[in-house]
Order: structure tokens, then C-alpha cells, then sequence
């Protein structure tokens, strides 16, 4: 999981402030929906950049209560560590079997994605699907889940604007 970019994007583009507390994801849930996706046990990873050379020490605690694996790394100011580190590691992940759920926007991750897609893997990617990577939709055989539609990651309604499949559209969320 990268957490780095869900935050930024959900305080940055849908909320325009920093979020609060009750407006954070639910990362309990987002492991148990990969969990429930595929079928299978989970080994939920969250990446956090620890350039600065402290760890927010509450919230790696909440991550461990949650069963996540913090991974906290540290580089120089000209690198993308969280990036570098998810795409270590989907490119581990292609070297042997398993299936991914990469919760993230970020189009740095598509070769990795369609390496992993190309060998046995099932990979999904989850995320506000409004500002998903374009790439992500030219990749065949990714599927493609929103993580407050479909993961319900949320206590509370974010207030989002995109489009809503009719079929799908409950004005109770609006009311």
C-alpha cells in the first residue's frame, strides 16, 4: 500500500484540506478486501518514507495492530523512496507466484504492473478510480477497484465529484 499517495490525493484533490481523522482510510479494511478479492491469506505491506530519519511512531503501531508490514525507507532528496521501494517489490513479486492489490494512482508502477499481468499473477489495482494513471486502463487483464465504492475503506462519505453508473447510484449515500 502506498499510503503516501491516498493521502495526498484525498486531502489534495477531494477534500482540499488535510483530512481528518474520521475521513482517513480504514486500512483494516482494504487488507480484508484483498483478502476477500482474492481468496486467499493477505501479506499487507505499507510503504513510508523515512528520509527524515523519525517514523511516526502512533500510526506504524496502528499498522502493526492492523497486521500490515511497515516497510520504512530512507534516500537522498532527489528519490521517490516509497516508489522505488513498491517497484522493488512488484518486481520481486513477478519472480514468483501471488497476487498483487496495488493501492495507488501512481503511473510510475505501470511497467511493473504489466510485468506482473504478462506472468500468473491476478492484479488489481485500488484507488479514487477519478485519478487513476490513464496507463493503468490500456493494461488488459487489470482489474480495477475503487476504494471507497468497492473497497469501503471509508467511514464517512467523501464528498467526490465523478461519475456515478446509474445502476450503482444509492441517493441514501447523499441524503
Amino acid at each position: 500500500m502506498d499510503g503516501e499517495n491516498i493521502d495526498a490525493t484525498l486531502g489534495n484533490s477531494v477534500l482540499e484540506r488535510r483530512p481528518a481523522p474520521a475521513e482517513r482510510p480504514r486500512w483494516e479494511r482494504l487488507r480484508d478486501f484483498a483478502r476477500d478479492t482474492w481468496q486467499q491469506p493477505v501479506k499487507a505491506l505499507f510503504f513510508l518514507n523515512a528520509s527524515g530519519g523519525g517514523l511516526p511512531m502512533p500510526f506504524v503501531r496502528a499498522l502493526l495492530s492492523m497486521e500490515y508490514r511497515p516497510i520504512p525507507l530512507a534516500g537522498s532528496s532527489d528519490q521517490k523512496v516509497v516508489d522505488i521501494g513498491i517497484q522493488r517489490t512488484l518486481e520481486a513479486i513477478a519472480r514468483r507466484p501471488g497476487n498483487v492489490m496495488l493501492a495507488s494512482h501512481d503511473g510510475d508502477f505501470l511497467p511493473q504492473v504489466d510485468e506482473l499481468l504478462r506472468g500468473d499473477h491476478q492484479v488489481a489495482v485500488v484507488g479514487f478510480k477519478e485519478f487513476l494513471n490513464a496507463g493503468f486502463a490500456d493494461l488488459p487483464g487489470l482489474r480495477v477497484f475503487d476504494i471507497e465504492e468497492d473497497a469501503g475503506c471509508f467511514t464517512n462519505v467523501l464528498p467526490r465529484v465523478r461519475i456515478i453508473d446509474l445502476d450503482s447510484f444509492d441517493p441514501e449515500r447523499f441524503l
